[in-house]
């Protein structure tokens, strides 16, 4: 996709519309394994790199005029040969026998685009030269216009390989040259690497080996867009090489020397494994499963069917009791649809027996998975991956949070912002369970009207020639050299990425006009900041994504950005834009280093108080309002007590002890204020907020417990809420909405009916219970607390409070006793499924999106990862970051 270049005002009439979808493919466990050694591509080694590939050529055809470009996604760019008659086809290679050229259809944007973004490039050749005396250098490969002009040129100089490339500090024909020395070059099939890292880093590898480095500095933005992709010759002729090719293929980043060494230990073949179409099919069929069956069972089949509803003695969420079947015996049997009592039924319509059939879409799915064999690739349908919304697992363009845009600025320009953003921008609103949701991070009038005052406010308050002064000693307004490199260094900075020509000559202009009409040079830079302050690239988090479907790293810059919204809610530091500059990122151990860094300073610590303030919708204390009546005592203040006790226990627990993350549902300790000590019946033990012991209160202890939770029962306690909130938000467990018409109404409690008396009633109900029987007795072991969470053995009507009671884990087939809240507490802290959630939770959180069916595996080996270290914050930040969900744009399946 072209990069993204627009002003706000496009945006509105638009809100959620500026997306460039990125969905991960979604695979069974097994199935992931084995297809990230593949590309979609027709390549048999399984060990060949794929990820990156601009352009492939396998030389395949065996006859024709014609070469396709192999490489997955996006248009191709096909190649024509210019003489047909001085070729010759043999097996899975062409030779070139006299003076003739393989010229793309198309100028090569397809290669320009995806390298000017990423910095870097490999270029990939088997070949094998027919002659030691071609000169010139003869050209392999080039995209190039003429003889003296080109972007990228590997060439052959008798004995020697010579790569020229254009970039800002190289000429327009590529030169200084990385060239490798006389004597490399035979008449063998040969395999030639060349690679330029972001840092200006040049490698070329022979048969695997490093042979040269060199450096070839500067961007990759001045490569020209009208250049064709050439193989044998210079466009016009002149430069002839004659030779095999087997294989090119170019990539938008740097091959490691490993991944270099596997492409020359796969061969120069390309095509032919006789097993592995029987391979892909079988993993095709598994990630069939996982993408589109799967999804079904779980939203139609599932909520009377599973490992606790069974109906009919039938459970369809694991493997082996869905193929024995239930009390009618077999319901799926591979390989036969008639046989198959599940595809009757839902053709017939009689499954299932609640809301709207299945679609003919649908049933045809069913049905033949049924008759390709059935094949089921997960350990069990878990119907929390596949109850996400329409546009899980796209990656959006995301604006900046209100507490994201102050930070922004803080960091970027050293402006507090806080109390004028709080009040000009509107607040943001919670979807999904998080108030930085991507999708529903609109922009209108208001928006654009607010950033242009916050602006303007923020330039008054800076010393704008102090600031100018970190990117340039000059202090005028010349639009020479010198003005357009203080223009790219400060966009740099505050746009967080390098800035295009096109952006640099725009914002130029700002001071051209401002020296045209006399304009001092303050004035011109402050105008100039004004500009770049209420830019989208300043207010979004705009980043490069082609949008054809292909698999890519993020470039330095965009990581580096990713990262530090990630860890700080802000923006990079000079650290991480020095790691980016140098391309020192893209290594995975610096990358963890870098987060361990970062992870040590406040802003982290802050950053994590929005997920929780998020996670457990903190804010609305603020706006609490119980019924004056039935809680007279109440007070604004005693909310944000609740509040600040929730922070400061997370703070304890989180930061100081650095305790795993599920340790948050229980510990023996809390903080409070006098007020909120008194309302939770301790013993006040001074002014402001302090540590309570409750080693002997075994009804505190853990978020659960504390007001600030509590209070989403409402004024009533609901159990419904409540259970309700533990499914959802501690346990990951979904549940359908109730029928329509269904009498929603609490049942008042009454002398001999407490809250859990009429919980129970509906468990039993056979119009009920099936759902309830899920999510109510979660907050049986709550009932003691009321509507604002103080603490009761008896209710209004004097009967008797229980806390006891059976937790019932999603997924499980029996429920585990508890004697009392604390119990229940250390059962939710110790449960992997609790583990799990905090894992998804603070994932969605970083990504700004909600997660769906392709993030499953990602989400499953962060879990799995940061558990080996711990389990902290600290450890699932890291492991977040260093995931694919973070390190790469993924393909859309």
């Amino acid at each position: 996709m072209r990069s993204i270049s627009f002003c706000i005002v496009s945006i509105i009439g638009r809100p959620g519309k500026v997306l460039f979808r990125s969905a991960v493919s979604t695979f069974s466990v097994f199935a992931l394994l084995f297809l990230t050694s593949f590309s979609t591509s027709n390549l048999s080694a399984a060990e060949r790199a794929s990820d990156g590939l601009v352009v492939l050529y396998t030389f395949e055809e065996k006859s024709g005029d014609v070469v396709h470009d192999q490489a997955p996604g996006g248009s191709p760019l096909d190649l024509r040969i210019d003489k047909p008659k001085t070729i010759e086809w043999t097996e899975n290679s062409l030779r070139l026998r006299g003076d003739t050229m393989l010229r793309s259809l198309t100028p090569a944007t397809k290669i320009r685009d995806r390298v000017k973004q990423t910095n870097e490039l490999t270029l990939e050749c088997w070949i094998r030269p027919l002659q030691l005396s071609q000169a010139g250098p003869a050209r392999i490969v080039s995209v190039s216009s003429d003889s003296s002009n080109r972007n990228l040129t590997l060439g052959q100089d008798t004995t020697g390989y010579d790569v020229r490339l254009r970039t800002k500090t190289t000429s327009n024909n590529g030169l200084p040259s990385t060239a490798t020395g006389k004597n490399v070059v035979n008449q063998a099939l040969t395999h030639v690497v060349y690679s330029r890292a972001a840092d200006g880093t040049t490698s070329v590898y022979l048969d695997g080996k490093k042979i040269r480095a060199g450096k070839a500095g500067g961007g990759l933005e001045n490569w020209d867009a009208s250049y064709h992709l050439l193989l044998g010759n210079e466009q016009n002729g002149g430069r002839p090489w004659k030779g095999e090719f087997h294989l090119v293929a170019i990539y938008d980043r740097v091959l490691s020397a490993d991944e270099v060494q596997k492409n020359f230990q796969a061969g120069a073949t390309a095509g032919g494994d006789p097993e592995l179409a029987a391979k892909l099919a079988h993993a095709k069929a598994e990630s069939h499963f996982a993408t589109q069956i799967a999804p079904i069972l779980a939203r139609n089949c599932l909520e009377c069917h599973d490992t606790v509803s069974h109906k009919g003695g039938l459970d369809l969420s694991r493997h082996e009791p869905a193929f024995a079947g239930g009390e009618s015996g077999p319901v799926i049997v591979p390989g036969k649809v008639s046989e198959s009592l599940l595809i009757e039924q839902i053709v017939s319509g009689d499954m299932p027996p609640q809301g709207p059939p299945l679609s003919k879409e649908q049933q045809t799915l069913l049905a033949d998975w049924v008759a390709d064999g059935a094949v089921w690739s997960v350990h069990q349908i878990d119907p929390a991956i596949y109850s996400s919304k329409p546009g899980a697992s796209q990656t959006w363009v995301q604006r900046l949070t209100v507490d994201e845009y102050v930070e922004t600025v803080r960091s970027a320009v050293g402006v507090d912002m806080d109390s004028q953003t709080r009040q000009l921008l509107p607040a943001d609103l919670r979807a999904d369970g998080f108030s930085n949701t991507a999708y529903n991070l609109t922009v209108d009038m208001k928006h654009v009207e607010a950033y242009a005052q916050l602006a303007r406010m923020i330039v008054d308050d800076m010393d704008v020639l102090k600031f100018a002064k970190k990117f340039s000693k000059s202090q005028t307004l010349n639009t020479d050299a010198s003005a357009r490199k203080f223009v790219e260094a400060m966009g740099t900075w505050l746009l967080r990425g390098p800035l295009t020509d096109r952006e640099i000559t725009n914002y130029s202009g700002i001071l051209t006009s401002v020296a045209s009409a006399g304009g001092t040079y303050e004035q011109g830079v402050a105008l100039l900041l004004e500009a770049m302050l209420q830019s989208p690239r300043f207010v979004y988090r705009v980043e490069y994504q082609r949008g054809n479907g292909t698999n890519r790293y993020v470039s330095d810059y965009e990581l580096a950005s990713r990262i530090s919204y990630i860890v700080w809610g802000g923006p990079p530091d000079d650290a991480l834009y020095q790691a980016a500059k140098a391309g020192r990122l893209s290594d995975r151990k610096e990358c963890r280093q870098q987060v361990r860094r970062m992870l040590d300073d406040p802003r982290a610590k802050k950053r994590s108080q929005q997920f929780v303030r998020d996670w457990l919708n903190l804010d609305r204390l603020t706006n609490l309002n119980p019924n004056k009546e039935r809680f007279p005592d109440w007070t604004s203040e005693l909310g944000e007590d609740m509040r600040d006790e929730t922070l400061a226990f997370f703070d304890e627990v989180i930061w100081k002890q650095n305790r795993p993350m599920s340790d948050l549902f229980y510990a023996d300790f809390t903080f409070a204020t006098p007020r909120l000590a008194k309302h939770y019946g301790l013993k006040p033990q001074g002014n402001g907020l302090r540590r309570y012991d409750l080693s002997n209160i075994p009804s505190r202890g853990g978020i659960l417990t504390q007001g600030s939770v509590l209070t989403i029962g409402g004024d009533h306690a609901s159990m419904v809420t409540r259970g309700l909130f533990v499914l959802t938000n501690v346990l990951r467990g979904v549940i359908g909405a109730p029928p329509p018409g269904t009498d929603t109404t609490p049942v008042p409690t009454k002398p001999g009916q407490t809250h859990r008396t009429v919980a129970e009633e509906r468990i039993q109900s056979q119009s009920c219970g099936g759902c309830h029987l899920k999510f109510e007795p979660l907050a049986f072991g709550l009932e003691p607390y009321d509507g604002l969470g103080a603490f009761h053995i008896k209710d209004e009507y004097g009967n008797d409070l229980r806390a006891d009671g059976e937790l019932l884990i999603p997924g499980e087939a029996k429920p585990v006793s508890y004697r009392d809240t604390a119990e229940l507490m250390r059962l939710l802290a110790a449960s992997e499924r609790v583990q799990e959630t905090m894992v998804w939770k603070l994932t969605q959180f970083a990504l700004g999106r909600p997660l769906g069916p392709a993030d499953a595996i990602a989400v499953d080996k962060i879990g799995i990862a940061s558990k080996k270290s711990g389990a902290t914050y600290s450890d699932l930040i890291t492991e977040i970051v260093l995931s694919d969900l973070v390190l790469k744009i993924q393909p859309q399946q």
